[in-house]
This record gives C-alpha cells, structure tokens and sequence, in this order.
C-alpha cells in the first residue's frame, strides 16, 4: 500500500516503513503524527484519486527525531565595490517513520 501525503508545502510518496525527512513539525521524538492530508491511496490493483483529498484516509507516523541539516553557505559578492556578504543556515527538520497506512 503507497499513498502520497501533503505536508509542509510538500508532497511524499510513502509506504509503511519509510522514513522521511520533513519540515519541522511541533510533535518531539517519540511522539506519534498523524497525516490526514492524502492526495493519492494505492492498495494493490485499488487505486484512490483525491478530488483534491481522499476522505477518511490517514497515514500514522512516529517522529525518529528533531534536527538540522547541513550548513549551507550563502555568499555574495560585487568586484570593483567591496561587498562581500558570507552567511550560512542550517534548515531544521523532522525525520518520521512511516507506522500505517489507513484506507
């Protein structure tokens, strides 16, 4: 069974057993999540197209843990004027296991 799931602006492809990196959700590690915005259900020959979500569908989580990505740096630079900018950012995110998949 796949379904793909909405969350934080993205779309995930998903099966029981995955495990996905997110954007930052509230839930701490340990905590169970539920996704309850599915765009498609695929059950074996089944196949559920949402008009644009299907109903009563959820997809149950387990948040592994809270983190951040690698660094990564930002620079701009103009010849002939002096300007350099260096920065960096580390995005946060959240990496789930796929638990169930509920029709």
């Amino acid at each position: 069974m796949q379904a793909v799931i909405k969350t934080g602006g993205k779309q995930y492809l998903v099966q029981s057993g995955d495990k996905i990196k997110i954007e930052k959700i509230n839930n701490k590690a340990g905590e169970e999540v539920i996704f309850d915005q599915i765009l498609l259900l695929e059950d074996n020959e089944k196949l559920e197209i949402g008009t644009p979500l299907v109903e009563k569908a959820k997809v149950r989580g387990k948040v592994i843990r809270q983190s951040k990505s690698k660094k990564v740096m930002i620079l701009k630079y103009k010849s002939k004027t002096r300007y350099k900018i260096k920065k960096g950012h580390r995005q946060p995110f959240a990496e789930v296991e796929i638990i169930k998949i509920e029709p």
